[in-house]
C-alpha cells in the first residue's frame, strides 16, 4: 500500500508546481537630471517602492527610477502601459516628483483618480542630490526611506516601512506607522523637531554636548539613553479650553518631559508600541 500512495503524492505535488502561469511584468529604467541652486527644494511622493537618497557636492539633482508593472493578463499590463504617467515639475528653485496618472500623488492633489485598477505598480528611485538641499519625501507601501550627508530641512513620511537617516544637519519632521526610525546626526538639531512612529522604535545619535529639553510620550516603550546629564522635569499642566460647571479645569499633560545638558531647543519624540533610544556619536 506504501509504495502505491508515494508517486501519487509525488504526482500531486509536481502538477501544482506548474499549475500557477508567470504573470505579466513591464520594466522600464528612467533616468533624468535637474539643475538646481544652493538650498533648493525637492518634494518627492511616491506610493509603492523604496526611495533612496544620497547628498553630493554638486550642482545636480540626478534620478534613477526603476519602473515595474505588473498584472494578471497582458491586456492589464498593456492598460497600466498606456495609464501610468510620471511628473517631474521643475519651477523657479523647486523640483516635485510624482506620479501624474492614472492618480496624482502630490499631496492635496484635486484630481486623484484612485479606482481600483487591474495592475500593480512599483517605482524605486535611488536619487543624488546637491547636499544643501531641502526635501519633502514620502512613499507608503513596499519600501524604505534612506537619506545619507543631506544638511538640509526634511520631512520624511512613510507608511509601512523604516526611515533610516544617515549623517544629516536639519532633518526636523519625521513620521512613519509601521518601522523603525533611525537618525544620526552630525551637528545640533533644529529646535522643535518632531520624530513619530507608532509600532516602531525610535533612535537618535547626536553629537557630543548635546543639550534639549525633550518631550517623550509612548504608550508601551520605554526611554533609554547613554547621555549622563539628564534631568526629570515636573509635569506640566495645561489649561483645558472648556469650562465645567463654571470652573476652570486643569489636567496633567501625559507627555514626560527630560532635560538633557543644559536644555534649550525642543525635541517631541513619540512612539505607541516601541522604545525611544537618544545615543552619543561615538
Amino acid at each position: 500500500m506504501k509504495k502505491l500512495i508515494i508517486p501519487v503524492v509525488l504526482g500531486v505535488l509536481l502538477s501544482c508546481s506548474h499549475s500557477k502561469a508567470q504573470e505579466p511584468e513591464f520594466n522600464e529604467k528612467i533616468h533624468k537630471e535637474f539643475t538646481v541652486s544652493a538650498n533648493s527644494f525637492m518634494g518627492l511622493y511616491n506610493i509603492n517602492g523604496f526611495v533612496k537618497v544620497e547628498g553630493y557636492n554638486g550642482n545636480k539633482v540626478i534620478i534613477d527610477v526603476d519602473k515595474t508593472i505588473t498584472a494578471k493578463t497582458t491586456q492589464d499590463l498593456e492598460e497600466g502601459k498606456r495609464d501610468i504617467k510620471l511628473g517631474f515639475d521643475q519651477v523657479s528653485d523647486s523640483l516635485i516628483v510624482y506620479t501624474a496618472a492614472p492618480y496624482d500623488t502630490r499631496p492635496k492633489s484635486r484630481n486623484c483618480n484612485c479606482g481600483h485598477r487591474e495592475y500593480h505598480l512599483t517605482l524605486n528611485y535611488i536619487i543624488k542630490v546637491p547636499n544643501s538641499i531641502n526635501m519633502s519625501l514620502s512613499t507608503v507601501n513596499g519600501g524604505d526611506i534612506d537619506v545619507t550627508d543631506v544638511s538640509g530641512t526634511m520631512k520624511v513620511n512613510n507608511v509601512n516601512g523604516k526611515i533610516t537617516l544617515k549623517d544629516v544637519k536639519n532633518a526636523n519632521n519625521i513620521h512613519t506607522i509601521n518601522g523603525d526610525v533611525s537618525i544620526s546626526y552630525t551637528t545640533l538639531p533644529p529646535d522643535n523637531a518632531t520624530y513619530y512612529t507608532l509600532n516602531g522604535n525610535l533612535s537618535v545619535i547626536y553629537p557630543t554636548g548635546f543639550s534639549a529639553d525633550c518631550e517623550f510620550k509612548s504608550f508601551n516603550g520605554e526611554f533609554f539613553t547613554d547621555f549622563e546629564e539628564i534631568e526629570k522635569l515636573p509635569a506640566q499642566t495645561i489649561k483645558n479650553t472648556e469650562n465645567k460647571n463654571g470652573s476652570t479645569v486643569y489636567k496633567l499633560n501625559k507627555t514626560t518631559l527630560i532635560r538633557i545638558g543644559k536644555g534649550g531647543r525642543r525635541l517631541h519624540f513619540e512612539t505607541f508600541n516601541g522604545n525611544i533610544y537618544i545615543k552619543k556619536k561615538s
